[in-house]
């Protein structure tokens, strides 16, 4: 089987019902179990691979996911293309809830994660200082435009390791070097990277952080979400017919080949 295209079901994004001809597998890694079987359907007439990062019934913390499984389980199948979605807390008050945000630039605030591929018999130095592929954002943030989604082109997520949410002193720190706040998009994206893979990060804004003086809880969290599921769904269905088959317009497929020595 090869699967060109996979997609990490983030919070609140685990409708089985967008895909077709679904079929489920457990894929043996050398890290492990995935966060969950790993689904292959069709999605707009183009074969995806599925993992739901938190396992299915979102049962698996932040701090806890195998993201070298699940970005292994990846590459075996096939896949050079990765669609992340995920929900943050706004650093900002241009970034509201409810809009989207095509990352550009992330700042690492975690503590305790296997971070890379590279822990054996090879060292690399992974360049990165574009973390993202370009030519999947420049794809995404066009079709947020057709759409007519409010979203942003560019953002500074910092990844913290959770499961607690943010302490007013550390949200106020936060605001001076970054845009978003998460828990998941590391080292889930540089992981990608290290295995020559495209990656695509779709944050949607579900509150304030606690910056701004209100409350952040999983009740307020939900509710933003489901408003604004949909309009996630409906970027994805949009932008997973367009993209190319070929790599001809990033670097990301030689990553590894500038790391190793």
């Amino acid at each position: 089987m090869e699967v060109k295209i996979g997609m990490f079901g983030g919070s609140g994004l685990y409708d089985p019902e967008m895909f077709s001809n679904t079929e489920h597998f457990n894929i043996a890694t050398p890290y492990g179990s995935t966060s969950d079987r790993v689904m292959v359907g069709e999605l707009e007439g183009v074969k995806v691979a599925f993992i739901p990062r938190h396992g299915k019934g979102h049962v698996i913390p932040p701090h806890k996911v195998n993201f070298r499984a699940n970005i292994w389980a990846m590459k075996k199948l096939g896949v050079e293309r990765i669609i992340s979605p995920c929900t943050v807390g706004s650093l900002k008050d241009e970034y509201k809830p409810g809009e989207l945000v095509v990352v550009d630039q992330f700042i690492d605030f975690t503590k305790r994660r296997d971070y890379t591929f590279y822990d054996g018999s090879k060292v690399a130095h992974l360049p990165i200082a574009e973390p993202f592929c370009p030519e999947l954002r420049e794809f995404v943030f066009g079709k947020t435009k057709e759409l007519g989604i409010a979203a942003h082109p560019e953002g500074t997520y910092v990844c913290i390791e959770g499961p607690r949410f943010s302490t007013k002193a550390e949200s106020r720190m936060f605001r001076s070097f970054a845009d978003i706040v998460g828990m998941t998009l590391v080292p889930e994206c540089q992981l990608a990277r290290e295995k020559d893979i495209c990656y695509v990060s779709l944050a949607m804004v579900t509150d304030y952080d606690v910056w701004k003086e209100h409350e952040v809880n999983i009740e307020a969290v939900l509710k933003v979400m489901g408003e604004n599921i949909e309009n996630l769904k409906k970027l994805v269905r949009a932008v997973v017919p367009v993209i190319p088959e070929a790599r001809d317009a990033c670097e990301c497929k030689n990553t590894s080949a500038q790391a190793e020595f």
